[in-house]
């Protein structure tokens, strides 16, 4: 199997590449954080057993490789990564740690990689995700979003996009509380969940990023899917918006969320549903000190390995 990660900003130069040997409960994690401290691409591959003179770990059948730019912040982002690798031996200390070796490298390219490890995925009961250049035959009530991903993150290949798709699916098929529902996606990387929504019949959907990079993939990907007639895509930060959201779908990261907490919870109109990924369970202390409450409880818990989809639903009835 492989999975692919990705962050939105194609850079050309000189790179250090990054192959962990890992548990596969840690892989996930581990893809999770290069990408966070500046990771232009990561993918994950399930590997054959090696001969002895192979790297030791690899016959553990999981790998995780990395890119990280060759810059001024690379010795400081090598030294988290170890940090964050000697905190995840301590969180699980019955799993064996991870190791990681490197090399030098220039001008890696992406678009091929990329290719070779996205495939059609079917994510939910009705939505299958496809690459552009794949071809896949819908059958019955086949939802297909076509994703050209360039370096943006959001391929339903990772857990937190698809437990966010899980989530939305059951929301804009099963609940008729509003009949025109406006969607904001939060951070939208190729816009996938946000282009989902406007497949599920959601009447307008706003999707959001600071990356200017991530903005143009999503907009392309929107064309592609015919649905940019009803998906508006900004480059801007969430805490400027003035609109009010019946959905607001938010695949970020525990610290970010808790950041933008007060400003998710202002936007949601009553009665509506906040769907928050991105989580890993070690942060799941953090996220319930900050969202769940009375008036805003937990509708659905979704998990999936370690990583957590918290949708919450908030009181009230139809502004």
């Amino acid at each position: 199997m492989s999975e692919l990660h990705g962050k939105a900003g194609e850079k050309k130069g000189d790179w250090l590449k990054i192959e962990f040997f890992a548990p596969i409960e840690m892989i996930d994690a581990l893809a999770n954080f290069v990408t966070e401290i500046g990771a232009q691409g990561a993918f994950q591959e399930s590997l054959e057993p090696q001969s002895p003179n192979d790297f030791p770990e690899a016959a553990s059948g999981e790998v995780l490789k990395a890119f990280l730019p060759c810059d001024v912040r690379l010795e400081q982002r090598l030294a988290a990564l170890q940090t964050y690798i000697d905190s995840l031996a301590e969180i699980f200390p019955e799993l064996e740690k991870p190791g990681f070796r490197t090399e030098s490298i220039r001008d890696p390219d992406w678009g091929e990689a990329w290719k070779k490890y996205f495939k059609p995925l079917r994510v939910s009961r009705n939505i299958v995700i496809k690459p552009t250049w794949e071809r896949f035959s819908p059958t019955g009530r086949d939802i297909v979003i076509e994703i050209d991903p360039g370096m943006a993150f959001g391929t339903g290949q990772h857990a937190s996009t698809r437990m966010c798709l899980e989530a939305i699916e059951e929301i804009l098929l099963k609940d008729r509380s509003f009949e025109r529902w406006r969607v904001l996606d939060v951070g939208t990387g190729t816009g996938i969940l946000g282009i989902a929504c406007a497949k599920l019949d959601a009447e307008k959907v706003l999707c959001v990023d600071i990356d200017k990079k991530a903005v143009e993939i999503a907009g392309e990907n929107a064309r592609i899917n015919q649905v940019d007639d009803r998906v508006e895509i900004r480059n801007c930060d969430v805490a400027t918006l003035t609109e009010s959201f019946h959905l607001i779908v938010a695949n970020l990261t525990a610290k970010i969320l808790i950041k933008l907490r007060s400003h998710l919870i202002r936007m949601l109109r009553p009665g509506g549903y906040l769907v928050i990924s991105g989580i890993i369970e070690q942060n799941k202390p953090d996220i319930e000190a900050h969202f769940p409450g009375d008036s805003f409880p937990v509708h659905r818990l979704i998990t999936e390995k370690e990583w957590l989809c918290y949708v919450l639903k908030k009181e009230g009835g139809r502004p």
